[in-house]
């Protein structure tokens, strides 16, 4: 058995959960213990790595002798079943007081689950979302953690000491209690579902609109990159736009399938929304356009149904590149807007305090949707913690009003061109909704109450009514059902 060296383990040692364990023994303080269910990864890992010093283990009972109490233990595996499995094996193992930490992309309801479950034997479960991928784990990611107040006084030096810095800032908080850590996870994977599809969408509209090769829209989003609209995913996108296919010479963009992937986190984000009565339309958008793109058999027979004539040509180029760029930053906020309305909505509901700008900071660096305009939202929440609705801070309203006239002329153009851009719509739709002085929902509530006895409420009085519509559909007074 070997001594108790480590004061931190990790079970799962994939890439992600390899990188996590080799990002942790850089930091000076931190002695890894690990832990895989095939010995040849340990014995790999341990051997291409042995500056790290990691501290090999090859039974669950070696594990925990390793770890100084209170233990702490990292799971990187596979979400599912396969995280039940070594969780129950870690509390076999485990005392009270010791702490177990699913870094794995868990759905929140099961994260909850968990927590109650492994709660009830004295130990503590935290659920933490990590965001940055492969390079992220290794270097410095974007960390979410939930749990109990306990078990952070020894989980939060750890984790700061390997998340990724902004500002000097690590970029973590302890999020809330119980599923909150992969609650707003799941609340980051859907904006950048919304933030990709919104960015593939400008992408499109404009080597449509003006024939410009991938090469040259790469130089596009390099410059769009140096200004308000600098994030990773501008970034990366150039990147791609650049890349040249060895074997066929062409664009690799152009190689390429059109069909996006997806592993679920997505569908979760407006899955809960809806039930959380929040409205996430962009990211809904986001997540149905990759549905649509893997349907390649209705695609091949829909392909022949009339649209626009003629070609899709635009006048003035640099002022479409313009108005695309202004359309995207403003799309751009809804979709943050609304995935901060769904982190509040999911804190009111389970309980969870959630600090929003602190959010929002430990998103600048490390993540997937890391952004240069994330600042604005935590100063955004830093001057009005109640803000009702982000895009109606000041800084956002400005950067609505000043790009609505494009955002207005780049959706026309794509319908009027035939050509697909839900995310940069339904964003639109969303903005003319919220503003609305009134919307036709009193039709929709009357229809509700015609045909379900659905009730309605009144502007001119309060309490709640029912017509008592006849057969030829003549209404009666209404009654008062208080």
């Amino acid at each position: 058995m070997p001594t108790a060296a480590a004061n931190i383990g990790v079970v799962g040692l994939a890439v992600m959960g390899s990188n996590l364990a080799r990002n942790l023994a850089s930091r000076e303080g931190n002695t890894v213990a690990v832990l895989n269910r095939s010995r040849a990864k340990t014995d790999d890992l341990v051997a291409l790595h042995p500056e790290a010093g990691f501290v090999p283990t090859f039974s669950y009972e070696e594990f925990a002798a390793s770890l100084q109490k209170p233990r702490t233990a990292i799971i990187m595996v596979k979400a599912g079943l396969g995280t039940d499995a070594v969780i129950d094996e870690l509390v076999r193992v485990f005392e009270p007081g010791d702490i177990i930490v699913d870094g794995g992309n868990a759905y929140f309801p099961d994260t909850i689950r968990r927590e109650k479950a492994v709660r009830e034997t004295g130990i503590n479960f935290v659920g933490a979302g990590i965001s940055g991928g492969e390079e992220g784990a290794l270097l410095g990611p974007s960390i979410m953690p939930g749990g109990s107040d306990e078990s952070w006084v020894t989980l939060g030096p750890i984790l700061e000491s390997i998340a990724a810095v902004a500002e000097g800032e690590p970029c973590v908080t302890h999020v809330g209690h119980g599923g909150a850590g992969h609650f707003v996870k799941m609340v980051h994977n859907g904006i950048e579902y919304a933030d990709m599809q919104l960015i593939a969408e400008a992408y499109d509209l404009i080597r449509r609109g003006t024939g410009r090769s991938p090469a040259e829209i790469a130089d596009i989003f390099a410059e769009w990159n140096t200004g308000e609209l600098e994030s990773y995913l501008i970034e990366i996108t150039a990147e791609v736009l650049r890349q040249i296919d060895h074997e066929t010479g062409q664009p690799l963009v152009d190689v390429i399938v059109d069909q996006a992937g997806a592993k679920g986190t997505g569908a979760w984000t407006v899955q809960t929304a809806l039930a959380l009565g929040v409205p996430v339309s962009g990211i809904a958008e986001a997540t149905f356009a990759r549905s649509l793109s893997s349907h390649p058999e209705q695609r091949a027979v829909a392909a022949h149904l009339p649209g626009p004539e003629g070609e899709f040509t635009v006048d003035d180029v640099d002022a479409f590149i313009e108005d695309v760029r202004l359309a995207l930053y403003a799309s751009k906020i809804v979709a943050y807007s609304q995935g901060f309305d769904e982190i509040r909505a999911g804190a009111t509901e389970y309980g969870w305090s959630i600090d929003l700008g602190a959010v929002a900071k430990i998103w600048r660096a490390g993540c997937i949707i890391r952004a240069q305009f994330l600042n604005r939202i935590a100063d955004a929440y830093a001057a009005e913690p109640d803000l009702p609705a982000l895009l109606t801070a000041p800084y956002f309203a400005e950067a609505l009003s000043r790009g609505q006239a494009s955002w207005r002329r780049v959706v026309i153009a794509a319908a009027q061109a035939g050509i697909p851009a839900p995310a940069f719509s339904s964003s639109l739709s969303y903005y003319d909704g919220i503003r609305a002085e009134r919307l036709p929902a009193a039709l929709i509530q009357g229809q509700r109450d015609f045909f379900g006895a659905h009730t309605y409420r009144r502007i001119d009085k309060e309490g709640t009514f029912h017509t008592l519509w006849s057969g030829d559909r003549t209404e009666i007074p209404a009654v008062d059902t208080h």
